[in-house]
C-alpha cells in the first residue's frame, strides 16, 4: 500500500511505538519526526500515559501541537493548555480497584493530581478519576475481570500490553480525541497516520487515513491495520513516516 492521503498529521503511541525497549527515541526516528515538522505536519503524542510522562519527550522532539494522554481522557495544548478532560465516576473506580485487589492484580490509578500504584487513596471522593488499569500474567484473570467490567455499559475497555486491561469513561479512546484534534487544526482523519502496537490504539489506527500497526503490534492491532512497519527496536516510526509523509 502506498500514501492514499496527505497526511496532515502523525499521531504516535509512545510505549511499544515511538520508544524503544530502553524507553528512548532512536536517531532515525527524531530525525524522520523533524523532518515532518519542518514540513508543516502536526506529530501528536497519543498516548496511554498522563501528562507528566509525556510532556518531557515532546519537549526532547519540538513538538508543538497537542497531545493526547490517557487513552484521550484528556486533551493538553503544548502550552499546558487543558482542551478536554473526561472523567470515570467515583463510585465505578473505587469498585474496581476492590475487584482488582480481591482477584490479586497489580493495579494502576491516574487521577487529575496524582498516579496510584498497588495502592488506593483515603477517600476516592477526594480525587477526579481518568483511568484505571490492571496486570496480570494469568489470562484467566485477566479475561474474568474484562467480563465483570463488560456489564457496565459506562466503560470502555482497552489495553496497552497483551498482560493488562485499560479502562476510561465509555467513548473516550485515543480516536474520539484525534478528531477534536483535526477539528482544532482545520483538517479530518482522513488526513491523519496513526501509529500503535496495542488495543487502545486500535480505533485511532481504523479511523486513520492511514493506519500503521508496529511489526511488534497484537495480533490484532496488525490484522485492523492498513500497513505493517517495523518494530519500535528497528526504527518502526521512522519508516512509516518516511513511506507515507515524507
Amino acid at each position: 500500500m502506498e500514501k492514499k492521503h496527505e497526511i496532515k498529521l502523525v499521531a504516535l503511541d509512545m510505549d511499544g511505538t515511538l520508544l524503544t525497549s530502553e524507553q528512548e527515541v532512536s536517531k532515525r526516528t527524531r530525525e524522520a519526526i523533524a523532518q515532518a515538522l519542518a514540513n508543516d505536519v502536526h506529530v501528536v503524542l497519543s498516548t496511554g500515559r498522563w501528562i507528566s510522562s509525556c510532556r518531557p519527550f515532546a519537549e526532547s522532539l519540538n513538538l508543538t501541537s497537542y497531545l493526547v494522554t490517557v487513552n484521550g481522557g484528556e486533551i493538553w495544548t503544548f502550552d499546558k493548555e487543558l482542551k478536554e478532560r473526561h472523567l470515570i465516576d467515583t463510585k465505578l473506580m473505587e469498585m474496581m480497584w476492590e475487584l482488582g485487589a480481591e482477584n490479586d492484580m497489580t493495579s494502576w490509578m491516574v487521577s487529575t493530581d496524582d498516579i496510584w500504584y498497588d495502592a488506593r487513596p483515603a477517600n476516592f471522593n477526594d480525587h477526579e478519576w481518568l483511568k484505571i488499569g490492571f496486570d496480570s500474567h494469568d489470562k484467566e484473570k485477566l479475561d474474568d475481570l474484562v467480563k465483570k467490567l463488560s456489564y457496565h455499559k459506562e466503560l470502555e475497555l482497552s489495553n496497552s500490553t497483551p498482560t493488562n486491561i485499560e479502562v476510561n469513561p465509555i467513548g473516550v479512546n485515543k480516536a474520539t480525541a484525534l478528531r477534536s484534534v483535526c477539528e482544532w487544526i482545520g483538517t479530518t482523519m482522513n488526513n491523519v497516520m496513526a501509529v500503535g502496537d496495542s488495543l487502545n490504539d486500535i480505533k485511532m489506527i481504523q479511523q486513520g487515513g492511514i493506519g500503521i500497526a508496529m511489526g511488534n503490534a497484537q495480533d490484532a492491532v496488525k490484522k485492523a491495520a492498513d500497513f505493517v512497519t517495523d518494530t519500535n527496536n528497528q526504527d518502526g516510526v521512522a519508516k512509516a513516516i518516511e513511506r507515507f509523509v515524507l
